[in-house]
């Protein structure tokens, strides 16, 4: 194998180890890590060291290996999973057990790797490594759903030989692997000053208004005109907003989610409910994101009683709902922040510049359905951020709460540019 080009030059990454037979693959990982110009620290679980001596690795990073929450010969040892969290480009845990992926899911904190991992800001990338049983489990599955949810990107198990001598799926990818997915993640991604991270913009005394999910238009007291949207887009902003010290309100259609700590929460099922919801907080709202799938149409009528199948051809008669994003930019205050998502498919750039300025909005951000990994149901998203005054960014492929953190970003850096 040739030596890897220094693609990774002065980036900073945290290598997680587990307790599995595949940690004697973090030593080559972590040397491709160095060859590639990274400064690499390893935080271990205790059962880490049953497969690979912490010298070993620490030989290898030249850096100590870091297992205990509060390491005993580190400098401000009590607070080290969050300076590590803030020092991080990004936190690859490689093997990653069952047991540690149950832990990450859930928001357990009983090591360094765990600590860290609640504490980190930056991307996470997850690479399972298990018996193919365990692998295959249904609440390993979950479990592995549950990360992605959260924004953690997993890395599918490679098939093959295991330890047990069974065959199928469970070895962890191999070192190159995750090395070049590694440098994949990272090409996009802007340089940190070395030592240091930006803090995010804060919302402290901020009134914000989100709205998220699809919504329900019942045709009889059974069924419903709805779409794929699953919220978590609009749950991601309201939950990022209110980590940045916003006072924020959550208009949701139908989901499945949990609400965002720190949020208050307003049901709603149908685009009138929404509107009605809306409107009655525009008005105090200093940043308005406007996230929910709303329904264009909505039956005319509704039966009020199920609809028997009497016909082959059914014909449904709609009209138009609300246009709320419309009516909250017709009285939109000077000193507020409209921001507008729009989803296409057809000249997308185009329809999207349209919307922003016939909706009086600041901002929208764009989903091309045509590109993958963009729109409904994905854990990620990859949006084009257009502004009133004519910038348009792509940002890369990234888990939803990234995409938040970076929507806020660009909006909060506008407004204080401009103050």
């Amino acid at each position: 194998m040739s030596a890897p080009s220094p693609s990774l030059s002065d980036r900073h990454l945290l290598l997680g180890v587990t307790g599995s037979i595949a940690a004697y693959k973090a030593a080559p990982l972590v040397r491709l890590f160095k060859k590639s110009g990274a400064d690499v620290r390893v935080l271990t679980t205790p059962d880490a060291e049953r497969f690979i001596p912490a010298l070993t690795l620490g030989t290898l990073s030249e850096s100590e290996v870091l297992t205990e929450i509060f390491p005993e010969n580190e400098e401000g040892s009590w607070t080290k999973h969050v300076t590590l969290g803030q020092w991080a480009d990004l936190f690859v845990v490689a093997p990653a057990t069952a047991q540690t992926i149950a832990k990450l899911a859930h928001g357990f904190c009983d090591s360094m790797l765990t600590a860290t991992a609640l504490s980190a800001r930056c991307p996470l990338l997850v690479c399972p490594a298990m018996d193919r049983d365990m692998y295959r489990h249904g609440a390993t599955q979950d479990n592995l759903e549950r990360l992605r949810e959260i924004g953690y990107e997993v890395m599918p198990a490679a098939h093959g030989e295991l330890a047990s001598g069974l065959v199928g799926k469970g070895r962890m990818p191999e070192p190159e692997t995750i090395h070049d997915r590694v440098t994949e993640k990272l090409a996009d991604a802007p340089e940190a000053v070395p030592g240091s991270h930006a803090q995010p913009s804060s919302l402290e005394d901020t009134s914000v208004l989100v709205t998220a999910g699809p919504t329900r238009e019942p045709f009889d007291p059974v069924r419903v005109l709805t779409n794929r949207s699953t919220g978590t887009m609009g749950y991601a902003l309201a939950r990022a907003a209110a980590d940045r010290g916003g006072n924020v309100t959550l208009v949701s259609g139908p989901t499945t989610l949990a609400p965002p700590d720190g949020v208050e929460v307003i049901d709603v099922e149908t685009a009138e409910d929404m509107n009605e919801a809306v409107q009655a907080r525009r008005a105090t709202a200093d940043l308005v994101l406007m996230a929910a799938a709303v329904a264009d149409y909505t039956p005319a009528e509704q039966s009020p009683t199920k609809r028997k199948k009497n016909d082959d051809d059914l014909v449904l008669t709609l009209r138009r709902t609300p246009d709320i994003l419309k009516r909250v930019g017709e009285r939109k205050r000077s000193d507020q922040i409209l921001v507008g998502f729009a989803m296409e498919t057809d000249t997308p750039h185009a329809n999207a510049r349209r919307k922003l300025e016939e909706k009086n909005l600041d901002w929208i951000v764009l989903n091309d359905l045509t590109e993958d990994g963009a729109g409904f149901g994905p854990s990620t998203n990859r949006v084009t951020l257009l502004s009133r005054e004519g910038t348009s960014e792509d940002l890369p492929l990234m888990p939803k709460p990234d995409v938040a953190e970076a929507i806020l970003d660009r909006v909060l850096a506008a407004q204080e540019s401009d103050s």
